[in-house]
């Protein structure tokens, strides 16, 4: 049996990051922009679609390509670790 005791401290430390957003930036994650863009993604190349678009103007502003350069492979993990069946839960909160 996997060891599920960190999934309360991480939906704590998670839900804790949402409100800090929320109070931030004046609008809660789920109802931004990218965040609507991202929920209609199906697929890794969908969101790498999405994720880089939001990078070259990212890198266009800043001059810099390294973000754009590792979206793919982060998008990937992200993707595999979603799949394992302990982590897929507080993964899950992400997506």
């Amino acid at each position: 049996m996997a060891d599920h005791s960190g999934s309360p401290r991480f939906r704590a430390l998670f839900q804790s990051a949402l409100q800090s957003y929320e109070e931030k930036a004046g609008v809660k994650l789920a109802d931004h922009p990218l965040a609507l863009q991202l929920q209609n993604c199906q697929n890794v190349d969908s969101i790498t679609a999405v994720l880089q678009g939001q990078a070259q103007v990212l890198s266009e502003f800043s001059g810099s390509n390294r973000v754009v350069m590792s979206i793919q492979s982060t998008v990937s993990i992200l993707t595999r670790l979603s799949a394992t069946a302990p982590l897929a839960v507080d993964i899950d909160l992400v997506r």
